[in-house]
């Protein structure tokens, strides 16, 4: 079977989104498609970090250039925001004779053949271009909304009260405290109680773990 390795990313840095979607779907596609998947790489980091920032983005890297895998993604946007950095991402596989498959889109950089498809970076470059146009006009609407709600006297801003007292906390996130009470790492806490790694790192923080 052919070697591949999974990587997925969620922009929420908390609880509200999880990569569990995104890798049971390319397990199911490496399944199917001969791929046997070797690792999962996967991280909660916003979209608007740069990709140097995203430690399991450039480990993934690393790994398919030294065991020559298959690296699976489930859509484009998981690589990156800016069309450059997705290029220069995208060129740096190609360089280290990495295939990438985007799931969404249906589209890998190399032929069977480990040939580069030579309309991919055209394809991919217009992709990018567009979505990052569309994120810009998102964060446009929002801005006018926000602006035309002040301007009516509406306040913003999270609501009063709303903060998570030490104890609702204790109580709801008992299992990661019970967790990293036993030594287990962040990383395995998040993984088994499915918290995020950064929660559980403020709560490791938070309680003095």
């Amino acid at each position: 079977m052919k070697s591949a390795i999974i990587y997925a990313r969620v922009s929420s840095t908390t609880d509200r989104q999880n990569t569990e979607r995104q890798i049971k779907s390319l397990s199911g596609y490496s399944s199917s498609n001969g791929y046997e998947v070797e690792k999962v790489f996967s991280e909660h980091i916003s979209g608007a970090k740069k990709n140097e920032e995203r430690q399991a983005l450039n480990e993934c890297i690393d790994y398919a250039i030294l065991h020559k895998s298959t690296i699976l993604i489930s859509e484009l946007s998981r690589m990156g925001r800016a069309i450059w950095e997705v290029l220069e991402t995208i060129k740096r596989c190609i360089d280290n004779g990495v295939n990438v498959y985007f799931q969404k889109e249906g589209l890998s950089l190399m032929d069977e053949d480990g040939k580069v498809n030579s309309i991919m970076a055209i394809y991919v470059s217009c992709l990018s271009f567009c979505a990052e146009k569309e994120r810009e006009n998102i964060y446009y609407r929002l801005h006018q909304g926000r602006e035309l709600a002040k301007a009516n006297g509406v306040k913003m801003g999270r609501k009063q009260g709303s903060v998570k007292s030490h104890s609702d906390k204790e109580e709801e996130y008992s299992a990661v405290i019970r967790a990293l009470k036993k030594g287990l790492s962040v990383r395995n806490t998040a993984k088994v109680c499915n918290v995020s790694v950064s929660t559980t790192m403020r709560l490791k923080k938070e309680f003095g773990l």
